[in-house]
């Protein structure tokens, strides 16, 4: 199917009008269709995208209008697209085995300043893998090739044979001669968004990245400096670093400048951060035959790069780094290697016969790096600024958060800084290609919008039925949930001890959710539930079953409804188990509190539990009212609503799979929704079960209408909201998830007209207030800006909505970006209508900055290991080492087997919440 998003053909908007009220084109209660206006002066137009030119996503035809206009800043700055050609290699080494990035740069750089320089003159640039990029012809003709020796001495102090300096064969293709037009052309609407327009794009982003890449650690688009850093312990040290990425939009192209935190190896020895790490005062209890500890060292370590610094002895040279592969099951006097001579010797007695060095520590395990020799943990050195590219330890996850929130005014200043570290007027690189962007260069400034918040429906017997929320939040006083739930048994399981919560505690914690559930119209039929409290040493689903079965024989018969558990600190482990017994295993809604928050709680703290508790047990807590948002709720369109999103493993995590997820509405409210989760091949983006998923969903949408609701047809519109995926991967949405949910709809008989839209969170696009008076309290911009101007693609339909107040630092605003549409929607109503689902997240009283249905799939995808037996010893981080191909094949299959469905008494409703 060609990756376009009008399946008549025509221009959109000039086609036969289709779709139902509230804001689709034609049919009954649409507005005027909004036609491209004429730009202010000094601001971009609507781009001359003509009849030929072809998009990925959805063609823009038109801006959105609605709302009030506010000036913002934003993190862009304009620069100048260079007028020469632009001469694209691709770099290969035919012997090597892929590389890192970094080696790969330290290569180019010898080859184009030591080995060859006549050739490389003015430089080329180099994105670290496959692209180099010129700006003359280099003089070979089509293809050089080029010998290259990083000439490094053999490194003492390795318990196995030195190898000689490695020679590195980078062979040079010509592939292709870049004409800058072609770039002016895409910004003016006038070329198709093709892969010469992309691999231009991708040139430019190498240029202004070279000169850091060489100065600095960096990470894709990221480099980092020690200007500013924060020691977080663990052997963790943050540094403040700098994002940038050149970015098209209509009619220019701009810089995007962002602040971004780097995760660094604390340098030193490596024993002293191996000790700060596993938390332990001596070395003595790094005990190799720990596997736990070791395994968790190991993938702490694994890939970090060391230097032998053998003590007392003088250095010579500078050493080369060797890369940490593993841990040794042994310590160094145990593990044992046959010499040159034939001879048997441990780690421990080589160190004393060739280098004279008696080890400290020789109980200790080694270090086994990437050639296979082994090496002494206490001789090894960790060298400044590198990165460590695995997860933070949830421990240190505020650390981090604290380092990088800024307020957005500090933030601002900082970026400014910033530009003085990119220092593009000083590259080389930049001059050479002819990228010019102004000395003192001042943030894009920019129209924004701010909609008008939805009204939102509670329930009957609420004094105040209807509410606007203002600055994206609202409260429950007065109001009761639009269809409470009831509660007919439940019970309190403690797993904290009883002189911690007491009793009384847990009497008075029961009071207190009592009348919360009364205030928010939950009927609660047992007032005094049953409290049990678990002993430690009992497995928690034997204590979750014994206090079923005292609520069962309490109540003379039927189990409870709802178990409210009663967790300590740092209890993930048990929470996994609570859920795994609620969600898998017995079918019943659990809801976990923390010991220390509800020990004599306020009533606020209450009513937000009860939000949780009333949509796990099937309730409703509000629903946008049908006239604030009539494409959501359009009694001839009946809509349901998708999220999808797709969860991979941890950096390092090899061979363990991703986890997937999608959640639909079955209510013509769009605000009850159900959720399928399934597992699928490591790293893999693309949905493989999509379209048994959202046949379920569609299913049940059918079913909850006709049955519970009372309503006849079936669902006529899907708006699917995709999380997650690369602009690099919109093509393959269409390609591969589109048919899915096409052949979803066959499958369940329906005839529903789709629409795709991606939402992306991972982006550095920023928005700061120019007047106080436009900001929030936290310095931010108000809930509901939207920007669809400017900064935006230049010919496909996509715009920056943050939807959320601020609390912290920065707030980012969601990209949407319309791949396929055969609704029809215009910028105004899908921009609404996207606000709108932002207010519906049941957990709280605050909009937030996705839709609700997209921020629910990416809760589903997270509690993906819920599925699996506490019990089953499934390792969802792996060693730190690498699987081969049969290996990996061998490792999904075993997670394929062990991933076990939701239970049927959950599918129904939101145990997710």
């Amino acid at each position: 199917m060609p990756p376009r998003a009008n399946p008549t053909g025509s221009a959109r908007g000039t086609g036969p009008t289709r779709g139902g009220r509230g804001g689709a084109r034609g049919g009954r209660g649409v507005g005027p269709v909004i036609t491209p206006a004429r730009a202010p002066a000094g601001r971009p137009g609507l781009p001359d995208a003509s009849a030929h030119i072809t998009t990925v996503g959805v063609k823009r035809t038109a801006f959105g209008s609605s709302g009030r206009a506010i000036q913002v800043s934003t993190n862009h700055f304009e620069v100048k697209i260079p007028e020469g050609s632009i001469y694209h290699y691709d770099v290969i080494s035919p012997s090597e085995k892929t590389l890192p990035a970094r080696l790969n740069m330290e290569i180019i750089e010898k080859m184009q300043t030591a080995i060859s320089p006549q050739t490389f003159t003015p430089r080329a640039v180099y994105d670290g893998r496959k692209n180099m990029f010129a700006a003359r012809q280099l003089p070979f003709g089509a293809s050089g090739e080029f010998d290259v020796t990083l000439g490094d001495p053999p490194s003492p102090g390795d318990a196995a044979p030195a190898r000689p300096p490695k020679v590195y064969k980078v062979k040079l293709t010509h592939v292709a001669t870049i004409n800058p037009e072609v770039l002016a052309r895409f910004l003016q609407g006038k070329q198709s968004h093709d892969n010469t327009v992309l691999t231009a794009i991708t040139a430019l982003n190498v240029v202004i990245r070279m000169e850091p890449s060489l100065k600095y650690p960096f990470n894709v688009r990221s480099f980092f400096t020690d200007r500013e850093k924060k020691d977080i312990g663990s052997g963790i040290v943050l540094w403040r670093g700098y994002f940038q990425s050149v970015r098209p939009a209509i009619g220019r192209m701009l810089i995007n400048v962002d602040i971004s935190t780097g995760a660094m190896y604390k340098p030193g020895p490596l024993l002293n951060v191996a000790m700060e790490f596993m938390g332990m005062p001596h070395p003595s209890h790094l005990d190799p035959r720990n596997l736990r500890d070791r395994i968790r060292l190991q993938r702490f370590l694994s890939g970090v790069r060391i230097v032998v610094e053998i003590p007392g002895q003088r250095q010579t040279g500078r050493r080369p780094p060797r890369v940490v592969k593993r841990i040794s099951a042994n310590s160094a006097d145990e593990m044992t290697f046959v010499n040159r001579e034939g001879q048997t010797l441990s780690v421990a007695d080589y160190f004393k016969r060739a280098h004279n060095y008696q080890l400290r520590f020789p109980k200790l395990p080694c270090i086994e790096v990437g050639s296979g020799a082994l090496i002494p943990m206490e001789v090894c050195h960790i060298f400044e600024g590198q990165i460590m590219r695995k997860q933070v330890p949830p421990e240190k996850t505020k650390d981090v958060l604290d380092f990088a929130t800024k307020k957005p005014h500090d933030r601002l200043a900082s970026i400014k800084a910033g530009l003085g570290v990119l220092a593009y007027g000083q590259s080389e690189y930049v001059r050479q290609f002819g990228l010019v962007m102004a000395p003192n260069a001042a943030p894009l400034s920019l129209q924004a919008r701010v909609l008008e918040a939805p009204v939102l429906q509670y329930g009957p017997g609420s004094r105040q039925p209807t509410i606007r929320p203002r600055d994206g939040q609202w409260n429950m006083v007065d109001k009761k949930f639009w269809k409470p739930s009831s509660i007919k048994r439940w019970c309190i399981v403690v797993f904290e001890r009883k002189e911690r919560f007491r009793q009384d505690v847990a009497e008075q914690m029961v009071k207190g959710l009592l009348e919360s559930f009364e205030k928010a119209g939950v009927e609660v039929k047992e007032r005094e539930p049953v409290i049990h409290y678990g002993l430690a040493s009992r497995p928690p689903a034997q204590t979750l079953r014994e206090a079923g079965n005292m609520c069962y024989q309490k109540n003379g018969g039927g189990g409870p409804d709802l178990i409210v558990a009663v967790l300590p600190e740092a209890s993930a482990d048990l929470y996994m188990r609570i859920k795994h017994f609620g969600d898998i295993t017995q079918g019943v809604a659990t809801q976990c509190l923390r010991s220390n928050k509800c020990t004599y709680a306020k009533a606020q703290y209450y009513a937000n539990v009860c939000l949780k508790i009333n949509v796990k047990l099937g309730g409703i807590n509000t629903v946008p009212d049908a006239r604030s948002v009539p494409v959501l709720t359009d009694p001839h369109n009946p809509t349901i609503v998708m999220g999808a999103d797709v969860i991979h493993p941890a950096p390092g995590a090899d061979g363990r799979p991703s986890f997937t997820s999608l959640v639909g509405n079955v209510d013509s409210d769009t605000a009850k929704y159900i959720a399928d989760c399934r597992v699928q091949t490591s790293r893999q983006e693309m949905i493989d079960d999509l379209q048994e998923m959202a046949h379920g969903i569609i299913k049940m949408h059918t079913g909850y209408r006709n049955t519970i609701e009372k309503k006849a047809g079936s669902v006529r519109r899907i708006i699917f909201f995709r999380d997650g995926v690369s602009e690099g991967q919109f093509k393959h949405v269409l390609e591969y998830e589109l048919p899915q949910l096409r052949a979803a709809c066959v499958q369940a008989n329906v005839q529903a007209k789709i629409t795709v839209v991606v939402v992306g969170k991972r982006h550095h696009v920023r928005f700061f207030p120019q007047n106080s008076t436009d900001a929030d309290r936290s310095g931010n911009c108000p809930a509901g800006t939207v920007v669809d101007r400017d900064i935006v693609h230049p010919t496909e339909f996509d715009f920056y909505l943050q939807s959320h107040s601020g609390l912290l630092g920065t707030s980012r605003p969601a990209h949407y970006s319309v791949l396929y549409d055969e609704n029809g929607f215009t910028p105004d109503s899908l921009q609404a209508l996207s606000f709108a689902l932002c207010h519906v997240y049941a957990r709280s009283t605050r909009s937030v900055s996705i839709p609700a249905p997209v921020y629910y799939a990416d809760i589903v995808c997270a509690r993906a290991k819920n599925h699996y037996d506490p019990d089953g010893h499934m390792d969802f981080e792996g060693s730190g080492g690498s699987l081969s191909e049969d290996q990996k094949a061998k490792e999904l299959e075993v997670f394929k087997a062990g991933f076990k469905t939701l239970h049927a008494g959950m599918r129904r409703v939101m145990y997710f919440s």
